[in-house]
């Protein structure tokens, strides 16, 4: 009744009425996709930084979780790029022009596909070159959901850290193919990378068994953990949006969401690091739940010094924010060599 009569309450503008709740979502939608549109793309390995860049194979990263396992596999052997910054937003990434020649200039191109980064695929698309191009996100079998108007492949395809460990495997492959002579340092980073990963993956499962059984269910802003929510056993009880950020909650999907919450009953809901937090703010205070302390990486890792600034570091930081949220007990990840 509160929200009801708050938006009851708003200011008018123009020919209608315009509830409260509306502005908040239109602010919370203005304020996600305007600042992204500043960010330029940056280079891991900057060519400045090393004399010898030119004379090695040009790899473009979509995606930061791409950059970051490309990374580790490859070492110095490449001169990568990363188009998007750490904490950047691929649903609703606007290209800039330095993107265009990157694509054009690269000989091997790692994106995520399923339109994850629908901006970049069409970009890259259109671009010229011959670069070989690689959807690393696709070697995984993706869960389907339901938009209502039509069924869509779920992009985010690395909450699981199985599924990385496909991922890690497709990049090996795709460098291996496009630089034979480093075989053998890919084909041992990688291994080296999937061994940390199966550890991880298990340590995740023991974190979220910590849990009460009760208090297993994850309420987010956008629907980005499924392949979390499934391969480690929590439920993903509700999401203010749909899996792209590009979506615009309505007052009614607020208000839905904010009496499923005060049925379920959970201790806290979660707030993300690539979106605007006002709008779960303020469905968390109307369901009278706790807003995590931390808000978990769901499209991206973390800024450099972060704790999450690598695949593996958000995964960790991810599941010690929801388990300790939700009344469980999280120890460190401390893989064995």
């Amino acid at each position: 009744m509160k929200l009801i009569l708050q938006i009851e309450n708003a200011n008018t503008h123009g020919k209608a009425k315009v509830n409260r709740m509306n502005n908040i979502v239109s602010h919370f939608c203005l304020t996600m996709l305007l600042p992204l549109a500043l960010f330029s793309c940056t280079q891991l390995n900057s060519a400045s930084n090393n004399p010898k860049g030119d004379d090695k194979p040009q790899v473009v990263a979509t995606s930061t979780i791409i950059a970051d396992l490309t990374q580790k596999i490859a070492e110095d052997e490449i001169q990568l790029t990363g188009i998007l910054k750490p904490g950047a937003d691929p649903h609703v990434y606007e290209p800039v022009p330095a993107d265009s020649r990157f694509l054009e200039e690269a000989e091997l191109i790692l994106y995520n596909g399923y339109n994850l980064e629908p901006g970049l695929i069409k970009l890259m698309n259109a671009a010229g070159g011959k670069a070989q191009k690689l959807a690393v996100g696709e070697v995984v079998k993706p869960l389907q959901l339901d938009k209502g108007s039509e069924v869509v492949p779920d992009p985010h395809v690395w909450g699981s850290a199985e599924n990385a460990i496909a991922m890690v495997a497709a990049i090996r492959d795709g460098l291996i193919k496009l630089s034979p002579e480093d075989k053998d340092k890919f084909t041992q980073n990688a291994a080296q990378l999937t061994n940390e990963l199966k550890q991880l993956h298990n340590w995740i499962n023991q974190q979220i068994q910590t849990i009460p059984a009760d208090k297993r269910k994850l309420i987010t802003t956008h629907d980005a953990f499924q392949y979390y929510g499934r391969a480690y056993n929590i439920a993903i009880a509700g999401t203010l949006i749909g899996i792209s950020t590009e979506e615009q909650p309505s007052a009614q999907t607020v208000q839905r969401l904010v009496e499923s919450i005060k049925k379920i009953g959970v201790p806290a809901i979660f707030a993300e690091t690539t979106i605007n937090p006002a709008l779960i703010k303020t469905v968390a205070q109307e369901a009278g739940v706790q807003l995590a302390s931390s808000q978990l990486y769901s499209d991206s890792i973390g800024a450099k010094g972060s704790a999450g600034d690598s695949y593996i570091k958000m995964m960790e930081a991810n599941t010690r924010t929801i388990v300790e949220a939700l009344g469980g007990k999280s120890t460190l990840f401390q893989p064995k060599k």
